[in-house]
């Protein structure tokens, strides 16, 4: 049996192993940076220009997509009531991913309005996905957990199967652009996709947090926090669109990076526990450092080639779902 942190112990341990991930994994690399470069730019022109316009974005893209992605999964778990749920559950990666592809199947230019049209290209496809899945879920009338979920494992499935119709129509070199990308990637090159990725955490972030007592109350049933108070089918929908700007942010700047928001969440329950409250600042906290270190094992395990992220997490995603359901068994997932 695994002894269990206090919740504080464990934000404190993660606040610390952020801040260490942060200032020392943008020195890792091909090209050495040493630490006077930081702030020497005439001594070390070329390491000082490497840090702060390519490592350190880079980094931090990697910490707040990792933040992102594991707080939606915490959400969708509770939402759910089950430790496989990830935040591309309901379909908006595969949405974005269509946009995506569509444009480099279009040939669309690299960028518009001063934004990159994969970007635009990928909010467009996520908010075509979240439209679908609640328009199909309020045909039925209500909004209940279930059908949510059919709706968008239906509309992923579509969506995915039209990536494989654009893929088959495309020349080899948009193929291997499509297929490169939905294997995630961060490639960040100056602080653009930091301040996406900013927003979307700050605005999505901010609406999980505001819900937190609501997503304690939602673990343990639909009925029994209707019976606290909570307007059920309205605070789901709140959720859902938190959880689907969290993700359109992340997949429009890095491409779909999976198992992350499976795996975070889950493994700080099992380091400590407790509520939601408790537990949302050390699934954020883990989750950054997760990407993070995973990135910095991409961009270097193969130096000077480059691993996209999306594979080594995928890597480790495989045997972690092996573990859980060992662990726990299929009938209690």
């Amino acid at each position: 049996m695994m002894r269990r942190l206090r919740p504080s112990v464990l934000v404190g341990i993660l606040v610390v192993a952020s801040l260490a991930a942060l200032l020392t994994t943008p020195l890792v690399g091909p090209l050495e940076v040493p630490w006077a470069a930081l702030w020497d730019a005439e001594g070390y022109p070329g390491p000082h220009r490497v840090f702060w316009l390519l490592r350190l974005p880079r980094a931090l893209t990697a910490f707040l997509a990792g933040m992102a992605l594991a707080l939606g999964g915490m959400s969708f778990q509770a939402l759910f009531r089950n430790a496989l749920a990830t935040p591309y559950t309901l379909g908006v990666a595969s949405g974005a991913s269509l946009g995506v592809a569509l444009s480099l199947r279009l040939g669309l230019g690299a960028s518009a309005a001063g934004l990159p049209v994969q970007g635009l290209a990928a909010l467009v496809g996520a908010a075509g996905a979240m439209g679908t899945v609640y328009a199909l879920t309020r045909l039925r009338g209500g909004c209940s957990t279930a059908t949510m979920l059919l709706a968008g494992v239906a509309v992923s499935m579509t969506f995915s199967s039209l990536i494989l119709f654009l893929q088959y129509l495309s020349d080899f070199a948009n193929s291997f652009r499509i297929v490169r990308w939905l294997m995630g990637g961060l490639t960040a090159v100056g602080y653009g996709a930091v301040l996406t990725l900013a927003v979307a955490l700050l605005v999505g972030g901010g609406i999980l947090l505001a819900h937190l007592r609501e997503l304690d109350l939602l673990t343990v049933g639909e009925e029994f926090a209707a019976s606290r108070g909570v307007s059920v089918e309205r605070c789901k929908l709140r959720l859902f669109l938190a959880v689907s700007l969290l993700v359109a942010g992340v997949v429009a700047v890095c491409g779909p990076i999976g198992f992350v928001g499976m795996m975070c969440p889950h493994l700080c329950r099992l380091l400590s526990g407790g509520t939601h409250r408790a537990l949302a600042p050390a699934t954020a906290l883990f989750g950054g450092v997760f990407l993070l270190v995973c990135d910095t094992l991409a961009r270097t395990a193969v130096a000077p080639a480059e691993i996209p992220v999306g594979v080594i997490t995928a890597l480790l995603g495989g045997p972690f779902f092996l573990w859980l359901l060992f662990r726990r068994g299929a009938s209690e997932l």
